[in-house]
């Protein structure tokens, strides 16, 4: 070859060169990308852990033991309170029984002499359930006065001379709201456990004729959690109305927001946009604290001036992610041992109801937090474009232009530092989604939620869900004590 004909040939080659080694990074970075997102799991993310098991996931590790103890036993562990089925000094039935048949003499035990009680067993049951078909025959009187007088329907008769009774329509409306049971099968449950038939489409409408009377109800819940001292704020995606996305949207789905304390439970239908936040309790909680994980609606001035507490559990999961980012690096483990131990004296000082943390131990605790967050900050300067990099800078920068809303639980015990007890009552919206899938109606599922959070509210009061169900539907549904009658 030529000397020209070589150079081209070394011209080409090295142009080939460059285009593999480009395709090479690129390769590299989405295999990182990969990676990265097949390592997400329920302990470094906020992924479900129904998802840890996929193929091609990282499983979370088992959490580590504190101390140098035996190893956790399935079970029971000592120590811890155990239930039974104890002994009624009353029962509410006695039954004497007595041998039957023949003796081997030939004679009959029914003859024989009773020599007392030697033994007792007692047997917990529930009887037979059947319905049962009542007919009112409404008489009219007159009085001595002249006066006609009319006997009414029975309580809870609905219009029409046969229908049925608000006991079968509380336990048709708790199979569909609490336990997630379709209309259909729920026909079919009570039909092989009472012999009622009602139709699908009376069960159905149950839903919107338990709910209608609730209106008062919701309110005063509503009310009741604007004056908490703290309130936990959580949303979770649902599968609602018709399965083609709507303008602008990729899927077909709305949100369900929850505003929640111990006590009270408020639910509402609507989406992620402000203008479902600004309709929601949210904007009414300037003189409390919001417990919530981070979501940047939360933080828009149009919800007014509101004081955050950052949900520290969603916190750590970042920190464990972080960790993992980033090996060799000692203070994610440091900021998350903090955290923790901060968590835990906020726990022990309200179980022993003290007042505060020990100012000791909580400035030793926020020191080393502090520490971890500015090591972390100048071993993680800029915003790296390897994947996790970019959110673990974030988060340190989090955790120091945000310390106040990240440890004010440290500081006033009766803020919670995370945002479980809203997971909890999001968790029947998640169930609900894995059994029964798409609701059909938007209208009927704001009224499955002002159900459930009338039901969740008054359980947290102490009050059977059956009892307040046939409450509501008589008319007259439980309503939460204000904290200060006038």
């Amino acid at each position: 070859m030529s000397r020209d004909e070589l150079v081209v040939l070394v011209r080409h080659q090295a142009g080939q060169i460059a285009e593999l080694r480009e395709a090479n990074e690129t390769l590299v970075g989405r295999l990182a990308r990969v990676e990265h997102l097949l390592s997400r799991n329920s302990a470094n993310s906020s992924s479900p852990p129904s998802k840890d098991g996929e193929l091609g996931r990282t499983p979370p590790e088992k959490p580590k033991r504190c101390g140098e103890g035996p190893a956790r036993t399935r079970g029971k562990q000592p120590g811890a309170p155990g239930t039974n089925l104890a002994w009624r000094d009353t029962p509410d039935e006695q039954v004497d029984r007595f041998p039957e048949g023949r003796c081997e003499c030939g004679h009959d035990l029914a003859d024989a002499v009773d020599l007392g009680v030697i033994d007792c067993c007692q047997q917990h049951e529930i009887p037979v359930v059947s319905v049962k078909v009542t007919q009112y025959d409404q008489h009219r009187v007159r009085c001595g006065c002249g006066r006609v007088h009319t006997a009414g329907q029975p309580e809870g008769a609905r219009s029409g001379i046969v229908g049925y009774g608000p006991n079968l329509q509380a336990f048709a409306v708790y199979l569909m709201v609490v336990h997630f049971i379709p209309a259909h099968r729920c026909v079919e449950l009570l039909a092989s456990l009472t012999g009622a038939t009602p139709s699908v489409g009376f069960v159905h409408g149950m839903l919107k004729r338990t709910a209608t009377p609730l209106g008062e109800v919701t309110q005063r819940i509503r009310e009741l959690i604007t004056l908490a001292h703290a309130v936990c704020c959580d949303e979770t995606p649902i599968k609602v109305g018709s399965r083609a996305p709507k303008p602008g949207k990729k899927k077909a789905e709305r949100y369900l927001l929850v505003a929640c304390t111990e006590r009270l439970t408020h639910y509402l239908l609507g989406d992620r946009s402000m203008q479902t936040f600004t309709t929601s309790v949210i904007p009414e909680l300037t003189n409390s604290v919001i417990v919530h994980d981070r979501y940047q609606n939360y933080d828009s001035a149009a919800l007014g001036q509101l004081t955050h507490q950052l949900c520290c559990q969603h916190l750590l999961r970042d920190l464990a992610a972080a960790g993992e980012t980033y090996p060799d690096a000692h203070w994610p483990t440091q900021i998350a041992e903090a955290l923790r131990g901060l968590v835990h004296q906020a726990n022990l000082a309200r179980d022993h109801d003290q007042a505060a943390i020990d100012t000791a131990i909580r400035t030793e605790l926020i020191d080393t937090f502090c520490g971890g967050v500015r090591v972390g900050l100048s071993d993680t300067l800029g915003h790296p474009d390897r994947p996790g990099q970019r959110k673990a800078r974030l988060l340190l920068e989090v955790l120091r232009d945000r310390e106040a809303d990240v440890l004010r639980f440290a500081h006033d015990l009766k803020v919670p530092p995370t945002s479980n007890q809203a997971e909890r009552d999001l968790r029947p919206a998640k169930v609900q989604q894995n059994i029964s899938g798409r609701l059909t109606s938007e209208d009927r599922t704001q009224d499955r939620y002002t159900i459930r959070g009338y039901l969740s509210t008054a359980t947290k009061h102490g009050h059977n869900m059956i009892d307040a169900l046939h409450e509501a539907i008589l008319g007259r549904p439980w309503m939460p004590p204000h904290p200060n009658p006038a």
